[in-house]
């Protein structure tokens, strides 16, 4: 008999250690936790929407093995590589404007000295 994984509670467990916090707010940072997690079950289901087109392409009809058992070859690999980062970009877009945002502020001392002495 196979020793079956129960997913549910294996997605229950916790890590050992603190958990790395990113912001002040812990409302916040659930809600972030909350938001990454279906990202990543986002890209998942991108991914196999993917490999059920490649299949109907090119057998014309599949079953669930077929999916369960697909990999992809090294272009269709590249392909979705590039997707994945263009999707995470599209999400994570809002924390690069921040980060460029604080770099656009970022001036020499000797800039802000004579920024601050003309307020």
């Amino acid at each position: 008999m196979i020793n079956q994984l129960d997913w549910i509670l294996l997605s229950g467990r916790r890590a050992k250690g603190k958990r790395p916090t990113y912001f002040e707010d812990p409302d916040l940072e659930k809600t972030f936790a909350v938001l990454m997690a279906l990202v990543a079950e986002v890209s998942v289901l991108r991914e196999r929407l993917d490999t059920v087109e490649r299949l109907l392409e090119t057998k014309g009809s599949l079953n669930r093995s077929d999916i369960e058992n697909y990999r992809p070859d090294l272009e269709a690999g590249k392909e979705r590589g590039r997707a994945t980062q263009a999707y995470i970009s599209r999400v994570m877009r809002i924390f690069q404007q921040e980060v460029e945002a604080l770099k656009a502020d970022d001036l020499p001392l000797s800039e802000w000295v004579e920024k601050l002495a003309k307020e």
